[in-house]
């Protein structure tokens, strides 16, 4: 035995006295050091890729393509006249600006499944914009900043006092 762990003799305990350290005891982290700095820590909104959203848009509008010639060569409908409609259709839905024309359902975030990131991006800013509209909310508030400022008016309220040997200047803490 070294150390003074664990049995002073194995005799009669039924075990070899070998010791190991236990693996399941989790200990507390020490949460006062953080090695990040403390503006990663603030919330950012992921920023949806814009060629992503693009490529996203023309591909619904080429789905919708594809469905329209199927349902025409299904009523066996001429070539000619099939590339004039899809044609016309494409034309029809590339000059809409808003990507929601092509969804059409109206449902902004709801409408969306769980793999479509960066459409759920884009709709939760525009989400987080129409409610900081609605609220009145300036574009450049800083979140936590009414803390911040109201912590920088009570260090300068403080009032300095002298100290006895030498009258140097000295500030007072309240914390």
């Amino acid at each position: 035995m070294s150390s003074n762990v664990g049995l002073t003799t194995p005799r009669g305990s039924g075990t070899s006295g070998y010791v190991q350290r236990n693996l399941s005891n989790l200990r507390p982290r020490d949460t006062s050091f953080s090695p990040y700095p403390t503006d990663s820590l603030k919330h950012r909104q992921r920023q949806p890729n814009a060629e992503i959203l693009e490529h996203d848009r023309l591909r619904q509008i080429e789905v919708q393509v594809f469905d329209l010639r199927d349902k025409l060569e299904d009523e066996e409908v001429e070539e000619d006249e099939i590339e004039a409609q899809t044609e016309a259709l494409r034309r029809k839905l590339l000059s809409g600006n808003d990507g929601d024309q092509v969804k059409g359902d109206g449902k902004g975030k709801k409408g969306l499944k769980v793999h479509q990131v960066h459409e759920l991006a884009k709709a939760k800013i525009e989400e987080s914009e129409r409610l900081r509209r609605a609220l009145g909310i300036r574009e450049d508030y800083e979140e936590g900043g009414h803390w911040k400022r109201g912590e920088e008016r009570l260090r300068e309220g403080i009032p300095e006092a002298k100290n006895d040997d030498g009258g140097r200047a000295l500030k007072k803490e309240r914390w």
